[in-house]
């Protein structure tokens, strides 16, 4: 199979495997090749797969939408980080989400005072 995981800025990962493991809301399911076509809303959560050479990789995934059709698993996710264990995984994920995260409250204060100074000029509108 030919596993591909995106993300809004990336192409994560493009590789052949033998075997992805991925969780929905519910629970975690399994799919090789033979598996029939699949269609699944993820969960945040870990998905591992299996590389063709037999090592066993794991991904930390955000919401998202996983598709099994013929040999592609197309995997779309809004963040996602890679790591060969789970150990530094762990923070890799941490470090990749307060990032993020700090990035969200910019933006969320961002837009509170672009609502104020809208709010504003409706009342000063208002007034003349």
């Amino acid at each position: 199979m030919r596993l591909k995981v995106l993300s809004p800025t990336e192409v994560a990962i493009e590789e052949d495997v033998v075997k992805v493991i991925a969780e929905a809301e519910d629970g975690s399911f399994c799919l090789k090749p033979k598996h029939v076509d699949f269609i699944a809303a993820l969960v945040p959560g870990l998905l591992s797969f299996e590389t063709t050479g037999g090592r066993e990789e794991f991904l930390a995934v955000d919401e998202g939408t996983l598709v099994k059709c013929g040999e592609e698993v197309l995997v779309s996710t809004a963040n996602v980080v890679r790591g060969p264990n789970l150990g530094t995984l762990k923070e890799a994920v941490e470090k990749q989400f307060m990032i993020v995260d700090d990035r969200q409250k910019g933006a969320r204060s961002a837009v509170a005072k672009l609502e104020a100074n809208l709010v504003r000029k409706f009342i000063e509108l208002g007034h003349e």
